[in-house]
């Protein structure tokens, strides 16, 4: 519904289109190509912005995307007071002259300079001066690479989360474990259907609540990747990955948002995932380790995923054993 505000003054929005030469027409497209570099909710035309300079008040993904458009603040633009303090001036908008690296860090610059001491035993400058370092370092390494997303996946024991952390501390790369974003809630929401807090085996949580596991790693994956973040996923992924048309939907999904895709399958021998089991304790596991044999019945040992894949052959352990040597190598460990 469109919104009026008396007390802002919609000339400055034509002032501005009308100081970089541009046509309505040509500024709804400008708008609708930042809202697709940015996941804005808009959908900009003539009309649009028509309305907009004739005092229909700017919903707030339509003012973010004015402001990048021309390179100015919400006060700069008349859709807010000043904050005390505001800086009168910002670097140029991308869209209207070409990008340099001193546009970028002095944009940059600006963007953590909202970041000020709340008490006077922070360091400001520090937290600063760690965020840019680690802007210049991830904005070097993927110049011109898409974010990428690497499904680990594997039975109970097999090794998978081991070989998950290893990549994560390799990479630098986040890594989304199932269980440890999801136990607390699902523990609860077991009970509270009825269920036992670890139980992993009943038609309950196969039904009700793993597919919402699922959806909440998922979802905080596709965060990830919307900020051009690569993700490390560590899960079981043992009925999705035997779902041709599941591993379909996800590898559509990336390809659509420009992400590669690596899948790997972590692979091990009974004993070997029995002992690790047994040695992590875990109360979820509980059934497991009462009914082996019938556990074992349960799965396949054979399976791999559909579609491209990757496999780690970590049996009696091998896998983990040459990351551990590698990782302590990196840490400047040896005899």
């Amino acid at each position: 519904m469109a919104r009026h505000r008396p007390d802002w003054n919609a000339t400055l929005l034509r002032e501005q289109r009308e100081k970089h030469s541009l046509t309505l027409e040509e500024t709804g497209e400008k708008l609708r190509e930042i809202a697709e570099r940015h996941k804005f909710n808009i959908a900009a035309n003539f009309q649009t912005v028509w309305g907009h300079e004739n005092n229909i008040y700017p919903g707030p993904h339509y003012r973010r995307a004015y402001c990048i458009l021309y390179g100015l603040n919400e006060a700069e633009l008349g859709f807010r007071r000043a904050l005390p303090g505001e800086e009168a001036q910002v670097a140029p908008s991308p869209t209207m002259s070409e990008t340099r690296p001193s546009d970028q860090l002095e944009a940059v610059r600006a963007a953590l300079g909202s970041i000020r001491e709340g008490t006077d035993d922070v360091d400001g400058e520090d937290l600063r001066n760690r965020l840019l370092g680690a802007w210049r370092a991830h904005s070097e390494w993927t110049t011109g690479q898409s974010p990428s997303v690497v499904l680990v996946g594997g039975f109970a024991g097999s090794g998978k989360s081991e070989f998950a952390k290893f990549l994560g501390r390799l990479t630098g790369w986040p890594i989304l474990d199932k269980d440890s974003l999801t136990r607390p809630l699902v523990d609860q929401l077991l009970v509270a259907l009825g269920g036992e807090a670890n139980d992993r085996s009943s038609e309950l949580y196969r039904e009700k609540i793993r597919p919402l596991e699922y959806r909440c790693l998922m979802e905080a994956a596709w965060d990830n990747v919307d900020c051009g973040v690569s993700t490390i996923l560590d899960a079981p992924f043992v009925s999705e990955f035997s779902q041709a048309s599941w591993m379909q939907r996800f590898h559509n999904r990336c390809k659509s948002k420009r992400v590669s895709v690596a899948t790997i399958w972590v692979e091990c021998d009974p004993d070997s995932m029995r002992e690790y089991i047994e040695f992590r304790g875990a109360a979820r596991d509980s059934w497991k380790m009462e009914a082996w044999e019938e556990y074992l019945a349960t799965i396949d040992l054979e399976m791999r995923p559909q579609g491209p894949h990757f496999v780690v052959n970590n049996r009696l352990g091998a896998a983990i054993a040459m990351a551990d040597q590698a990782r302590d190598v990196l840490s400047g460990g040896g005899l």
